[in-house]
């Protein structure tokens, strides 16, 4: 992005996504090399940001489409902690649900369900289906612990809110 733009990567981000969706304490520090891994921020900036997952404002609806559907189709790959999808479908950015099994997310989660973890032991989730999302921060990082408690997590909040 920064190559292309022109612009800084944490710059970038905070121009185009942080500001226009008010996200005051997320920053991104240490360049373009910590854009996987680099970034800060809160529930409530990350509750804003799975909004606009949700209703799009800050990008067109093609980008959007481009980063919550398949993009290439049948790739396998291992799913840290649950292991080796056959396929391990992802988006441009989002990892895509679909059939997988198991999954971080739960099995009420639609297969239209897109979203990330991390390392850091949290992670965001969009239903479009349900119409829902889920933001989990913790102060562990990511191990052996969440593999049952995310998805259990997430078929809670399912039941409660559809």
């Amino acid at each position: 992005m920064q190559r292309e733009s022109g612009i800084e990567f944490g710059r970038y981000l905070t121009e185009a996504v942080c500001e226009p969706l008010g996200m005051v304490t997320t920053r991104l520090d240490g360049g373009p090399a910590a854009a996987g891994f680099g970034a800060t921020s809160t529930v409530a900036d990350l509750a804003v940001f799975a909004g606009d997952l949700l209703r799009p404002s800050t990008v067109s609806a093609q980008m959007h489409a481009d980063a919550t559907t398949v993009q290439f189709p049948g790739l396998d790959g291992v799913l840290p902690g649950y292991g080796v999808q056959r396929p391990n479908d992802w988006g441009l950015g989002f990892e895509i649900r679909n059939s997988k099994s198991p999954h971080w997310t739960g099995e009420c989660n639609s297969t239209r369900t897109f979203g990330h973890f991390g390392q850091s032991g949290g992670f965001i989730w969009v239903d479009p289906k349900a119409d829902l999302a889920l933001v989990v921060l913790t102060a562990r990082d990511f191990g052996d612990w969440a593999l049952d408690l995310w998805p259990a997590i997430s078929d809670a909040v399912l039941a409660e809110y559809t």
